[in-house]
């Protein structure tokens, strides 16, 4: 398991709050995205519905088509703007999500799509666990009533650093796809999401670092920024944790860019230390990432 991480690299998150404009939206992530680049970073991460309000009554005025691959400017403003700044600023890009339509069925998916620092796409991922929950006296919130899950494992390469894996939020409470994403070689977990008030004050932190400790990789959250006059109020706090499930960094409510430098040794040193990787017992219990497991839609 060494070397995962081949060099290092500057990781930035940039918590946004989205308004009712799509071209807005967009006008004003780019301006945060070249604040990233000029700040050195070669990976640069943003929230889940980073171009739309979030919410089931949100996701089929917002949605753009994205197959066939690649889609006009009108199908995919979203699509071509992350391309555009994915080659202006030479770093790979997260485009947090976007509402996604396929016009031949008319299902809706919550769709991440990563780019290279040539502007090429390199994979999307369809959010896999749709966030449907009802805490009494809290919340309420059923994504399957609009939306469908995609079906599939997301693990990308980026050269020249390795290779990461791309969920979003509510995929987050499943480690099933953490494990698998850490044992196939990946040194980062990158989970854009928007927990609410009272998920994000339960769990928000704790499942970062729960994923990292469990998987001794790193693992970061992009959230949108808290906005109280929004339908949804999302819970903030992006961070990024180390493999030894320390906070590295951590924003705060509002709109904010925070960055995090991982070290290439980091992982190899935690796992020297606590030396899960030849500890565990097959032989008792299954290897999750040996099943059936699916890396394409």
């Amino acid at each position: 398991m060494a070397g995962l991480l081949k060099k290092p690299l500057k990781l930035a998150l940039v918590q946004l709050a989205a308004s009712a404009d799509k071209s807005a939206n967009l006008s004003h992530t780019k301006s945060k995205v070249l604040e990233a680049s000029r700040a050195g970073a070669s990976l640069i991460v943003l929230p889940e519905c980073f171009n739309s309000p979030y919410g089931c009554q949100y996701f089929p005025s917002y949605a753009e088509t994205l197959l066939p691959s690649p889609p006009s400017e009108s199908q995919s403003p979203s699509f071509h703007a992350l391309s555009s700044w994915a080659k202006e600023t030479k770093a790979y890009i997260v485009g947090g999500s976007i509402p996604e339509i396929v016009p031949d069925t008319k299902k809706y998916y919550n769709t991440s799509l990563v780019f290279s620092p040539e502007g090429k796409l390199l994979a999307t991922h369809r959010k896999v666990h749709l966030f449907d929950i009802d805490i009494p006296g809290k919340i309420t919130f059923k994504e399957s009533e609009v939306l469908s899950p995609g079906n599939k494992v997301t693990l990308v390469d980026i050269p020249p650093y390795g290779k990461i894996a791309i969920a979003i939020c509510y995929d987050i409470r499943f480690p099933e796809l953490a494990t698998i994403a850490a044992r196939k070689g990946c040194f980062l977990l990158l989970y854009p999401g928007a927990f609410n008030l009272t998920t994000g004050a339960l769990h928000w932190s704790l499942q970062a670092r729960a994923r990292a400790m469990d998987n001794q990789v790193y693992v970061a959250l992009c959230s949108p920024a808290r906005d109280m006059k929004a339908t949804y109020n999302a819970w903030g706090h992006s961070m990024a944790v180390d493999p030894n499930a320390q906070v590295l960094v951590e924003a705060g409510e509002n709109e904010e860019i925070v960055y995090a430098d991982l070290k290439e040794t980091a992982i190899e040193e935690t796992r020297k230390g606590i030396p899960l990787y030849t500890q565990r017992r097959f032989d008792v219990y299954p290897d999750v990432s040996k099943g059936d497991v699916k890396f394409d839609e």
